[in-house]
């Protein structure tokens, strides 16, 4: 096993985590979900990590920032292995991520102007029984029966 690491530098599993900028559970845990690729074992029972890991490591974080979900990124590092995938198969994968996207923050849009009305609506001497706020999440009030859409 050492032969096969001669002339690669290895890591610990802290040091991974340290230049991927993870902690070392996110390590075990991407491990485990098989997101990386199985690290071989020293006969110490040492994980043996290789540069190979931190960077599928640093991919994954890059995709979720983008907003990728970890089986969404499974799906793209396997199709990043097949070399029967083009790039119009990592695109369509992209402009599925962009829809979705895009219907969250119109989404979150569509909250932040309800909620915008609902507080220009308060009256904060009002007493707590005729609270538009309240009403809405009751669905006492137009806005509270539009909440249901």
């Amino acid at each position: 096993m050492d032969e096969k690491y001669q002339d690669i530098t290895t890591y610990k599993i802290g040091e991974v985590a340290k230049r991927a900028d993870v902690n070392k559970e996110t390590v075990r845990y991407y491990e485990q979900r098989e997101l990386i690729p199985k690290p071989d074992r020293r006969r110490s029972g040492y994980r043996i990590f290789t540069q190979r890991h931190i960077d599928q490591i640093t991919f994954l974080k890059r995709a979720q920032q983008l907003g990728f979900t970890l089986t969404e990124i499974k799906e793209l590092l396997d199709l990043r292995l097949d070399e029967n995938t083009t790039c119009s198969k990592i695109k369509e994968e992209a402009q599925q991520k962009y829809q979705d996207v895009s219907k969250k923050i119109h989404d979150l849009q569509r909250i932040q102007e309800t909620l915008t009305n609902l507080i220009d609506c308060c009256s904060e001497d009002r007493p707590i029984g005729d609270c538009p706020i309240l009403e809405a999440l009751e669905g006492k009030n137009e806005t509270g029966k539009q909440l249901r859409k």
